[in-house]
């Protein structure tokens, strides 16, 4: 089974709620998807095992030896990425998209197209079973395939090791990389959290997983921060026929656990937060799909 948690906005506690998820009583697999900043293996420290290579596209090199600074590139570049500035051609890495069009038109074939080689993915074990995970290099782009590629191994993962589910902790926002987290997934857990904002990028957020007829639950986060805005998001739920699996209250604890490297679950096991977290997976888990 795979289990996407993910939020229409940064802040809401998605990743504290993923690791406590994850560090419950089962052996499980965690993969964190949120390739642009993964933070999970900071709070897991896994055994990497495996380190694979990303190459998230190809970037433009100038051959100084063959240019003759005729401009020409910087003239057609449309991501504004090349410059020349006293008689020297220069590329941002940052800038450059590349799409080949300097390589293509440069009257000496003085561009070079060579593959970016700085994106990783890891694969290897944690305290609570495995993990996944993988970094996008500053710049790169194509995030979303490497979402793909982080879910396969982690399906990979799962079957060789005899674990039946999958965590996803998905990116904030809802664009390439969360639908390449959501997609084909068993169940979606949206955390949101007692804002206007909370609200209406949840409804966003729903409105995605509507479409892929994916099975959506709702935790409001921090709900004791705006009681009348969790009120609100209540409400809007039960209008909507949207199953809101759980509240949890602030608590200082869940970030003083963090920086000890635990989860709240596994450093606080005895808290009531820690078990109406507990409480709420049994209840995402044992749903059944309709």
């Amino acid at each position: 089974m795979e289990i996407a948690i993910v939020s229409g906005k940064g802040g809401t506690g998605k990743s504290s709620i993923s690791a406590a998820f994850a560090t419950l009583n089962r052996q499980i697999v965690v993969a964190d998807c949120d390739v642009d900043a993964a933070n999970l293996y900071l709070l897991f420290n896994p055994v990497i095992e495996e380190e694979t290579v990303y190459i998230a596209g190809q970037k433009a090199v100038i051959k100084y030896d063959l240019c003759t600074s005729c401009g020409i590139c910087e003239s057609y570049c449309r991501f504004d990425a090349i410059s020349v500035i006293n008689g020297i051609v220069s590329i941002s890495e940052i800038l450059c998209d590349g799409c080949f069009l300097c390589s293509r038109i440069c009257p000496e074939n003085a561009v070079k197209m060579v593959q970016n080689y700085e994106s990783r993915m890891y694969s290897g074990s944690f305290r609570n079973g495995k993990m996944v995970y993988a970094r996008l290099a500053p710049g790169e782009e194509n995030s979303g395939k490497l979402v793909n590629m982080v879910r396969k191994k982690a399906k990979q993962t799962a079957e060789e090791n005899g674990l039946d589910i999958i965590i996803l902790d998905g990116p904030p926002g809802i664009g390439c990389p969360v639908i390449s987290t959501i997609t084909g997934t068993d169940k979606v857990v949206i955390v949101t959290e007692p804002t206007i904002s909370g609200l209406l990028d949840m409804q966003r957020t729903l409105e995605i997983v509507q479409k892929f007829n994916i099975p959506a639950y709702i935790i409001i986060n921090k709900y004791d921060l705006n009681s009348s805005m969790s009120e609100m998001i209540e409400e809007w739920c039960k209008q909507n026929d949207i199953a809101m699996v759980g509240k949890l209250v602030f608590h200082r604890l869940i970030t003083e656990s963090m920086v000890q490297g635990k989860s709240i679950t596994e450093l606080y096991p005895d808290l009531d937060i820690s078990k109406r977290i507990e409480i709420i997976w049994n209840k995402i888990i044992n749903q059944n799909n309709e």
